[in-house]
C-alpha cells in the first residue's frame, strides 16, 4: 500500500507530467482551449498509459534489451489505435476537433517514459496504478488549462460538452462573465503559454510554502526540545 500511496502522490504532485516533469508539452498548449477537449485528450491519454504499462509489465523480462522500445511503441502504437477508432465512432464530433493529437499519443513522451522507466521493472498491479494516476495528473493540468482559457476567452465553462456526450448536452453551457466580449489572447497560443506558466508558478509557489512551513515546524520542535536550565 506504501508504494500505491507514492505512485499516486507523485503522478497527482510530485512528479506531475504537465508542471513538474513537463512532458507532453504540444497537446497541452494546443487542445487545451476548452476544458472539454484538455479533459477529453488528457483522459485518452490515461487509457492509453494504464493499457501500455499493463501490456509491458508481464512481458518486461521477455523482451530483448536491445529491441525494447521499438517493442515498447508498437505496443502503444496498437493502444492508441483502438482508442482512436473508438473515439471516431462513438463521439465522431470531438475526434474532429481533437484531431492529429490522437495519434500523438503514440509518440508522446508520458507514455513511453513511464513504459520505459516503471512499467519495464516493476509487477503489473504497480505498473497499471502508475500509468493510470500520471494520465490523471495530466488530466487534470489540461482540465485546470483548458478552464482558465475558456473562461477568459469566452467566459463560459463546459462549452462543447455535446461533442464528448453526445447532442442532448448542446445546450449545457456555464456561463460564467455574462455578456462577455472575449479575450482573443487566451484562446491563442501565447494564452496556452501564460496560463501553463501560471499554474507552474503556483505549483512551485505552494511546494516552496510547504517546505516553509515543515522547515519552521521543525525549529519549532527542537526549540521546545531544549532543556531549561
Amino acid at each position: 500500500m506504501s508504494q500505491f500511496k507514492d505512485i499516486t502522490e507523485n503522478g497527482l504532485w510530485k512528479q506531475n507530467p504537465g508542471v513538474v516533469q513537463l512532458l507532453g508539452l504540444c497537446p497541452t498548449l494546443a487542445v487545451t482551449t476548452t476544458v472539454v477537449n484538455g479533459v477529453s485528450l488528457g483522459l485518452a491519454t490515461a487509457l492509453v498509459m494504464a493499457a501500455a504499462n499493463g501490456a509491458v509489465s508481464p512481458v518486461r523480462k521477455f523482451v530483448p534489451n536491445e529491441i525494447r522500445l521499438p517493442v515498447f511503441i508498437l505496443v502503444i502504437a496498437a493502444l492508441v489505435t483502438v482508442i482512436d477508432l473508438s473515439i471516431h465512432a462513438f463521439a465522431a464530433p470531438l475526434h474532429k476537433v481533437l484531431g492529429i493529437f490522437i495519434p500523438l499519443i503514440v509518440v508522446n513522451c508520458i507514455v513511453l517514459g513511464r513504459v520505459d522507466a516503471f512499467a519495464a521493472k516493476n509487477p503489473p498491479l504497480p505498473a497499471i496504478w502508475d500509468g493510470l494516476i500520471m494520465g490523471i495528473g495530466l488530466t487534470l493540468v489540461l482540465g485546470i488549462l483548458g478552464g482558465m482559457r475558456e473562461v477568459l476567452g469566452k467566459g463560459t465553462l463546459f462549452s462543447g460538452l455535446d461533442l464528448a456526450l453526445g447532442e442532448q448536452f448542446k445546450y449545457v453551457v456555464l456561463t460564467v462573465i455574462p455578456d462577455y466580449q472575449g479575450f482573443l489572447l487566451a484562446a491563442l497560443p501565447p494564452g496556452a503559454f501564460l496560463g501553463l506558466a501560471f499554474l507552474i508558478a503556483a505549483h512551485n509557489w505552494a511546494e516552496l510554502r510547504k517546505t516553509s512551513n515543515k522547515a519552521t515546524a521543525k525549529a519549532t520542535d527542537s526549540q521546545s526540545l531544549k532543556p531549561v536550565h
